[in-house]
This record gives C-alpha cells, sequence and structure tokens, in this order.
C-alpha cells in the first residue's frame, strides 16, 4: 500500500512539473508575440525625416538622380495614337491607350529628346525628364525651347468622355477652361492640367502660401475678385489663364520655361536650390522637380499624373514633407 502511495505521489509530481515547463513556455511565447507587435507597431509610427536622401533612391547622400537616360523596356500606359480619337481605358489590360497621334519633333540642345509612345516613369510622347529639366543637375535648369503648338497634347472636350479621364474631376468647369482657352490662346486641357496639378480640381483649395482655387492663383492677383473671393471659379481660372498667357508671351512663346514658372521654376535652377527648403519648416516649399514630366506626359495625355503606376518621376522630394 506504501508502494502504491509512493508510486502515485511521484506521478503526480512529474505532472505538476511538465505543467509548470509547458506554461512557462507559453508564457515566453506570449511575450516574443506581443514583443513582436510592439516592433511592427513602432516601425509604423513618424520617422524622422532625412534631409540627404529621398524615398525613391537608396543613396544616402543628398547627390541628385543620375541623368543618364535609360530607354525603358516596359511600358505602363500607351501614349495618344491619333488626333481626333479620344483616350480610352481598356479595362481588361490596366493601359491608357488611344488620343493623340506622334512625338515631339525640335531642335534639342540638350541631347537625346528620349520621346516614347508609351508612357513610362521617366517618359512620354513630349519628352525623357532627363531632357525635360536639362542642366537640373549640372549647372543650372535649361529648358528646351518649345513652343505651345509642338506638344503632344488630348483635346479636353474628347478626353473628358473617357469613362476614367481624370478631368471628370473638372466636369463642372469644363465650360469655363474652354471660354479662357479660347479667349487667351491656350489649350483648354492645359488649363485643366494646372488645375489637376494644383488642385486636384477643387476650388476651395488654399496653398501653404496662401494661394487660392483651382488654379492657385497668388493673392497679389486676387484684387478684382468677385466679393474679395479669389476662389471663384470663373474669376481663378480667368485670371490663371491670363496670368500663364501674358508670362508665355513674355518667354517669347518657350512654353516649357513657362509651365516651370508656374510652379517657381527660373532658369539656371539648381537640385540644390530646388530642394533647399526640405530642412526647414516649410518643406512644400520645394519646387517639385518632378512637375514638367507629370505635367505634359502625363496631365496632357489624359493620364492621371498622381495615381499611375510606377509613379510619374523619379525625384519625388515633396516625398519626405509628408
Amino acid at each position: 500500500m506504501k508502494l502504491l502511495s509512493s508510486l502515485v505521489a511521484i506521478v503526480l509530481a512529474v505532472a505538476v512539473v511538465e505543467a509548470s515547463n509547458v506554461h512557462e513556455e507559453r508564457s515566453h511565447s506570449a511575450r516574443h508575440a506581443h514583443i513582436a507587435r510592439r516592433g511592427s507597431s513602432s516601425s509604423k509610427r513618424c520617422k524622422v525625416k532625412s534631409s540627404s536622401s529621398f524615398p525613391h533612391t537608396t543613396s544616402t547622400t543628398n547627390n541628385p538622380p543620375t541623368s543618364t537616360y535609360v530607354a525603358p523596356t516596359t511600358s505602363v500606359a500607351a501614349a495618344p495614337a491619333s488626333t481626333p480619337v479620344a483616350n480610352y481605358v481598356d479595362d481588361s489590360k490596366s493601359s491608357v491607350k488611344g488620343a493623340i497621334a506622334g512625338l515631339i519633333s525640335v531642335k534639342s540642345k540638350c541631347g537625346d529628346i528620349g520621346a516614347t509612345k508609351d508612357i513610362t516613369a521617366v517618359s512620354g510622347p513630349n519628352g525623357n525628364i532627363d531632357w525635360l529639366n536639362c542642366g537640373l543637375n549640372d549647372g543650372g535648369w535649361r529648358p528646351p525651347f518649345v513652343h505651345i503648338s509642338d506638344l503632344i497634347a488630348a483635346d479636353l472636350s474628347t478626353a473628358i468622355k473617357d469613362k476614367s479621364s481624370p478631368f471628370k474631376a473638372c466636369s463642372e468647369y469644363i465650360g469655363l477652361f474652354e471660354k479662357y482657352g479660347g479667349e487667351f490662346n491656350v489649350p483648354p486641357i492645359m488649363l485643366a492640367s494646372f488645375a489637376m496639378q494644383e488642385s486636384s480640381c477643387n476650388p476651395a483649395t488654399v496653398g501653404g502660401a496662401g494661394e487660392q482655387g483651382l488654379m492657385q492663383i497668388t493673392k497679389d492677383k486676387c484684387g478684382s475678385a468677385p466679393g474679395g473671393n479669389c476662389k471663384d471659379p470663373d474669376y481663378n481660372i480667368r485670371t490663371g489663364a491670363q496670368f500663364f498667357s501674358d508670362t508665355l508671351n513674355s518667354n517669347g512663346g518657350d512654353v516649357l520655361k513657362t509651365i516651370g514658372q508656374y510652379n517657381g521654376w527660373s532658369p539656371q535652377l539648381t537640385f540644390g536650390q530646388a530642394t533647399a527648403a526640405a530642412s526647414t519648416s516649410c518643406c512644400r516649399c520645394q519646387n517639385n522637380l518632378d512637375y514638367l514630366h507629370q505635367f505634359v506626359n502625363g496631365w496632357l495625355q489624359n493620364v492621371d499624373a498622381y495615381t499611375m503606376r510606377p509613379r510619374l518621376g523619379k525625384y519625388f522630394n515633396l516625398d519626405q514633407c509628408d
């Protein structure tokens, strides 16, 4: 009897020890899982933004992306194809096709234009980003001379019929873009493109420096606004169109220079000057170095320059401001 009692006692003791080990193992696993979750969540906290690198590159220096043009091997969106034909979206392939035929053809003092039929991250029918940004990384921006008539662009009234047109956001204002485009001799799609690039066609938009409305016109141009409302779409679009037209004329018809100036660019602008505000309290006061490419190879082609993948551009210098 005593022997049986001893055996029972031993068995119970072993069971208690094993249960304790299992509990400890589970407790350790639970702590490990908690730490792993905490580590994962901490990676989603606000990161320290570096002024010496951009998300698009693995470089840890403040050197700009190289300007060597490499012909794209794959296309993401097809460029416009024939003058009178509207853009349309082939949902089965997720690619944009149609609109205007041809590639830009002008005399170049900045090497290969690099225009491509397909719209890629760095090129399109109006040239490669390095050509558009000529000199930016080497002594200062030297905008290639291009007349407004040289640009490959879709027709706004046709483009808006595309069910996936980014200009659906501007539907309410198409008539105004056409009215003032005609009055100031500016293609309506160019005015609508400024509105999309600057405000996503939201008339209530106020910029970081107080820029107003659809066209993000500066406060100094608001003196004649009806009731002092500089965001009034009619006034805003007309003022933006007149400003662009006047600037284009003063630039002798140099449209790339004029488009750049709308975003604060100026001839001889350098990479360092354009990004100088990155480390200040006004990070978004930088010049968007992908602006020209997004404008002429995105919006003017009836392609959403902000949602296309891969993204249009290579600098993405405003990303660090988010």
